[in-house]
Formats: structure tokens, sequence, C-alpha cells
């Protein structure tokens, strides 16, 4: 049967997941079908653990993998029902389709968190590798190629909201081309830092010391086979720092991203408008200004932010477990995936709209150049003291006062001040020329914008 989005409860599975194709591939990490598969096959490699010591046969490993084959997520919510409990019901429902001398070895020696906390780690670092980074790293080639293309583009650069000193368009963008770089490398640390668990129910290995003769190595070899390593010390749960560490770099990434969206918003503000969002013929801006034109995609990405960052509170107060577990955490951590997915929507939503985005570059140079007059006062102020004055600073902003009550720029005002000349003399060519020409006064952008993008794409090995 087809599904009705319409009838789900979370904004993620009807308003944000339109997309079918975003859906389905975040279905694959991130659903409740996905949750019980991935559980399934840790129960599958414990038994491949317990056949590789010869407790049970190949066959019986077969017969357990064409169980879990045969599977759904509707017969174990079913049998939850029952059981009251998921990963029995779980348990229960792989064994009904396997033989009797099969079925004592499904679950043996475990506890329920050796599969959950298990499955989720095997989850989020397949998921890391397979979906969270090349998504990342499609929005970084974006903004990669966005900063190059502005690398001389003149810009005026902001700090609390004012006019301060030029850079180019490009340069701003490479700061999030860096921002956004360190944090692929950090979800990638993190996530292939996940650890998992089989040392039963309370981490001491109590059980599997009557069936195996070291259980610490049959742990390390049953997770080796699916690609994890033990965590260093459990009780009836993982030591939670990792999945922490993990969803803390996610949340930092989404942070990255708000902050870029918010930028790229105010730049949208009609009274700026360096920038704009690709905006189709039938698109609606407002529902009683037809003239407007809303920034809504970077709106909605600030507001997915503000909706699951506090949700890192969430997995901090998770770090909590009573002695060797409680269950306090247990419905809390169910919602940790949308944390995820809230991230990945909001990057593909970036990427799309970087591949439509234009740049205005006569309203960034027409912003420029409502403060081109004054922007010089920094570089003057520098060289005068650079040259010896005394007070070159308070010098250069009484010139400012007075230049606003005249006509001229600063660089004519001071030129014109006797007690100035001297020290002017002994400016260079090269001095004198970002004087006279403000625009030329940004330092090394342009060089910068290059060498940042040329590191990122070599850590990132991005083509």
């Amino acid at each position: 049967m087809k599904r009705d989005i319409f009838k789900n409860i979370s904004p993620l599975d009807h308003r944000y997941s339109l997309n079918e194709e975003e859906f389905s591939n975040f279905s694959e990490y991130f659903s409740e079908e996905a949750v019980i598969r991935y559980q399934a096959v840790i129960e599958l490699a414990l038994i491949k653990g317990f056949a590789k010591i010869g407790i049970c046969t190949q066959d019986m490993v077969k017969e357990v993998e064409d169980a879990i084959e045969k599977l759904t997520p509707e017969e174990v919510y079913k049998e939850e029902k029952r059981t009251r409990h998921n990963t029995r019901a779980l348990v229960n429902c792989i064994r009904r389709n396997v033989q009797n001398k099969t079925k004592p070895y499904i679950h043996l020696g475990v506890t329920s968190y050796d599969i959950i906390d298990t499955a989720r780690a095997l989850r989020y670092k397949e998921a890391t590798k397979k979906l969270i980074l090349p998504t990342l790293i499609a929005l970084e080639k974006v903004l990669m190629e966005i900063a190059l293309r502005e690398k001389e583009t003149i810009q005026i650069g902001r700090t609390h909201g004012q006019h301060a000193e030029p850079i180019t368009f490009g340069f701003a963008i490479s700061e999030y081309v860096s921002r956004l770089g360190t944090r692929i490398e950090m979800i990638k640390e993190k996530g292939g830092n996940l650890r998992g668990k089989i040392s039963g129910a309370v981490g001491a290995y109590n059980a599997l010391s009557l069936l195996v003769p070291d259980p610490i190595t049959f742990e390390k070899e049953v997770l080796l086979e699916i690609g994890l390593r033990p965590a260093t010390y459990s009780n009836q749960i993982v030591e939670p720092e990792y999945l922490n560490d993990f969803i803390h770099a996610i949340v930092s990434c989404f942070g990255v991203l708000a902050n870029l969206a918010d930028d790229m918003r105010h730049l949208q503000r009609t009274e700026i408008g360096e920038v704009g969002e690709y905006f189709s013929e039938e698109q609606v801006g407002s529902s009683t200004m037809p003239h407007k034109k809303n920034p809504i995609n970077y709106e909605n990405v600030k507001g997915l932010w503000k909706a699951f960052m506090p949700r890192m509170m969430t997995l901090y107060m998770d770090q909590i477990s009573e002695h060797q577990r409680d269950l306090t955490n247990s419905a809390s951590s169910r919602f940790t995936d949308e944390i995820i997915v809230g991230l990945l929507l909001s990057a593909n939503r970036l990427t799309r709209t970087f591949q439509k985005f234009t740049v205005d570059r006569e309203n960034l140079r027409k912003n420029f150049n409502l403060s081109k007059d004054k922007i010089i006062a920094e570089p003057l102020y520098i060289l005068l003291s650079y040259y010896g004055h005394p007070d070159a600073h308070e010098t250069v902003r009484k010139m400012i006062l007075k230049m606003q009550k005249e006509k001229g720029t600063l660089w004519e005002t001071a030129k014109k001040e006797e007690e100035l000349i001297p020290y002017i003399e002994r400016f260079t060519s090269f001095q004198r020329e970002i004087l006279s020409h403000p625009e030329k006064y940004i330092g090394k952008a342009k060089e910068k914008v290059e060498e940042i993008v040329t590191y990122w794409m070599k850590r990132l090995n991005i083509k």
C-alpha cells in the first residue's frame, strides 16, 4: 500500500519528506524498519560468532540468516504487544522461523542493549560513510565553486552589523568552506569511532563466561564481523560518550549551516540585496503581498536548527545512568535519529539553493560605495602610526568628523592637513594607491580563498 504521508505525525515525515528520493535515502538508516533490520544483523553476528568456535553449526547460521530475510517490522511490533519487550519480540520472531535445535542459540548470553546499542552504532557508522558525509561534501563542493568564482568580487565587510573593511564575496563564502570542512572531518572521526558491546547484562561477561573460554576475545571477534570495536568499558550499555561525541559533531555542523543560512538571509534584505535565491515564476512569497520574495530556504534551515540543536541537551542528560543502567534514556534516545535527519534535510536544501544562487555584483558595488570614503580610515591611521605620528588614531577620528561636514574624501582631506604632510610624503606608491582606491584594500582575501579551497579539496579528497 502506498505510504500516505499526510497521516504521519512528525513534520519530518510529511512536510520535509515530500521528496521521495530523500525519504528513501533517510529511511535506509533512520526508519523503524532500519532499527529492526540492524538489530537483526547483530543477532546474526552473535550466532556467527558461536559457529566460529564450534558452539553451533554453519547450517544454523544459514537458518537464522534466512529467518531474518523474512522478518518484517509489523510482525515484530505485533509480538511486542504481547511480550511488552521489543528485543524479546525480535528474538521470538526470528525463533519462529528456525528449527528447534537452532532456537537456543539465538540471543544466547547477551542482553537487550548488547543488541540495541551495537545496532545503533553500526547504523550511524554506516550512515556516516554512505549518506551523511556524501551529503555534506556535495554542499562543500558547491560552496567551493562559489568561493572561487567570486574570489575577486568586492564586498564591504561587516562587523556588529556595520560597514567595516573591504573583503571579497568569495572570501566571505570561504569562511563556510573552512568551517564546514572541519565539521565534516569531525563527523567522520566520531562516526568511525562508535562502539558496540557483547558483554551481557552488567557488562562483566557473566553469561558468556559460562559458554566460551575467552568472552572478551569473543566480543571483539563478533564486533569485528560487522566492522565495529568494543567499548573500552561497558555495563548494560555502551559508554554514552561515543554517541554524545558523534551527535555533538552533527549538531556543531548544523550550527555552521544555520550561520551560513543566516548570513545569506540578511544579505537578501531589500536594503542590502547582494544575493538572491532562485524564485520560480509560479512561486508565492506572501499570502497578501504579491511583490514579496522571501528567503524561505535560508529561513527554513535556521528554523530546523532551532528545533534540533536544543536536543543535544537530551543527549547530555542521557549521559547519566544509575549504576549499571536505568531506563530513563530508553524513550528519549529514540528521537536522536531526527537530529541527523534535520541536518541532512538542511544540507540538501542549501545545496539545491546554492546551485541556483545569484550574486548581485551591482548591489555589492553600490553598498561598498556607501562607505568607500570612510574605510581608508584604518589604513591611513596605520600608515601614519608606522611613519611616526604620535596620535594617529585620534587625528584620523577627528578628520572623519570634519569630512562629514565638508565635501571630499578622507584621503583628500588628509593630504591638505599640514601636520600630516611630512608623514604622507614618506608613503610608498603602493600605499598611496590603496588610499586612492579603497576597493584595492582587500589584503590577501583573494589568495586566502584559493588557499582555503585548495586545502579542503585536498583534505576531503574532492576533485
